[in-house]
């Protein structure tokens, strides 16, 4: 297998992680954790696959390939650490990312995380979590917006223990059944909606009492 190809396994390792398994066998702990650990922590890298994974390797635990502790334990100290690091790079970076063009960062999926932060406040660590994209960001943006250390740990180790125990407690029990692995993308795009709306309809009855208050 060439480099390139190792690359596509890994962008669609929810949908290659039977094989990934079959050829790296306990290495693919690691691969998991790089990809979460990179996912949340660089915002680069905010395509990764996130939800899908995470419960693709639920149900690879569910027939015997992983270890479900294990597997638990490395994802969340992924996932709590990557979003470590994206706190203390938004920190060095400040207020700068919203006056400087740098290339490399996707201002206008900062802008509406910020949004989504300033609406939100400090629970938009946990309720990103669900959230595609706005996850990656959300760590970033508490990093500019001054959030202090400590109460942003709380809601970060909150929400990795919430997303990975739900998606991969999900994947173990429901994750080997035929019509909900052949429809995973919609079934996951669904619950996303489902956690994006009403933080919706949450902002907009805000906005309306703010208007009607005027």
């Amino acid at each position: 297998m060439d480099l390139m190809q190792f690359v596509d396994m890994i962008l669609h390792v929810d949908r290659t992680l039977d094989t990934l398994l079959v050829q790296y066998g306990v290495y693919v702990y690691a691969v998991l954790f790089a990809i979460v650990f990179c996912e949340t922590g660089l915002v680069v890298l905010f395509f990764f696959p996130g939800d899908t994974l995470l419960f693709i390797a639920g149900a690879a635990c569910a027939s015997g390939q992983m270890s479900y502790p294990l597997l638990m334990t490395l994802l969340v100290l992924a996932a709590v650490t990557g979003n470590t690091l994206n706190y203390y790079i938004g920190g060095a970076l400040g207020h700068r990312v919203f006056t400087h063009d740098y290339r490399w960062l996707n201002k206008d999926a900062l802008r509406r995380t910020h949004d989504f932060f300033e609406h939100h406040g400090g629970k938009t660590i946990i309720l990103a979590r669900f959230v595609p994209v706005v996850r990656t960001f959300a760590p970033f943006v508490a990093g500019v917006s001054d959030m202090t250390h400590a109460r942003f740990q709380m809601y970060n180790v909150t929400g990795a223990v919430l997303w990975v125990a739900s998606l991969v407690t999900g994947g173990y029990f429901f994750g080997n059944i035929p019509v909900i692995r052949d429809h995973l993308t919609v079934i996951v795009l669904v619950g996303v909606g489902a956690a994006i709306v009403p933080l919706a309809l949450g902002g907009l009855y805000k906005v309306g009492r703010r208007m009607m208050s005027r």
